[in-house]
């Protein structure tokens, strides 16, 4: 993690967003605190913080919303906060493009641990070994499974010639699944490679996740094994 990390933080609550601010000052971050949803995106556009930590409920743009737009303009990671772990607004905001969620109250040292966790996944991709029995590799680093090709060097995805755009959450979990096709992975094993969880997560964020790659890729590239995981077609 590069010093002095940025840290765009949007909580309408004043008592967390500063207490919340000092702790994460603490441990190293450069914090722009912001009290509602407007003026978090008039900070993001300034400022181009390296992570977004978005609470679901604020005010003027909720938090969900707040996402989409970051994400309509950049891949840049989002954490959302959410007071009920069971809430829908978990998957509305992972849905709307956010990498990972935090359930209220959090531990100050849990929060820094998913955000550490979430930028080192944004440093660096993590290439896959090679293709497996079903997929092709050229010797530049392409895999190529039917229509989809994905270039392992480049970090790059093409489906029928046309390039697709991935956020980097979802260039690893292509990855993974590009790297074994055919071998089913769990959700545990894809929060633990994907995610860096070295503890049990909410699998919710596997499964938006796959959800949100099919729809880039195509439907029928993963396909779900009920009760184990998914798997990468051929």
């Amino acid at each position: 993690m590069p010093e002095h990390t940025h840290v765009l933080f949007v909580e309408d609550d004043d008592v967390i967003r500063e207490a919340t601010q000092l702790a994460l000052e603490r441990d190293g971050f450069a914090v722009t605190a912001m009290p509602d949803g407007l003026s978090g995106l008039e900070a993001f556009r300034a400022d181009r913080p390296d992570i977004a930590l978005l609470d679901v409920m604020v005010p003027g743009l909720d938090g969900v919303s707040l996402c989409r737009r970051i994400r309509d303009e950049s891949t840049v990671p989002v954490i959302m906060l959410s007071a009920r772990a069971d809430s829908i607004d978990v998957v509305l905001g992972l849905e709307a493009g956010a990498d990972d969620y935090v359930t209220k109250p959090f531990d100050g040292a849990v929060l820094v641990a998913r955000i550490r966790a979430v930028l080192r996944r944004f440093g660096h991709a993590g290439h896959p070994s090679g293709a497996g029995a079903d997929g092709a590799a050229g010797s530049d680093g392409v895999l190529t499974f039917g229509e989809l090709e994905v270039d392992t060097e480049g970090m790059e995805v093409r489906r029928a010639g046309q390039p697709v755009a991935l956020t980097p959450t979802e260039m690893r979990l292509l990855l993974e699944f590009s790297g074994a096709p055919g071998t089913v992975l769990s959700r545990d094993k894809l929060l633990e490679r994907v995610w860096d969880y070295g503890w049990g997560g909410d699998t919710r964020v596997v499964d938006v996740h796959v959800q949100r790659l099919r729809q880039k890729i195509g439907q029928d590239r993963i396909e779900t094994v009920r009760g184990f995981g998914y798997k990468l077609r051929g």
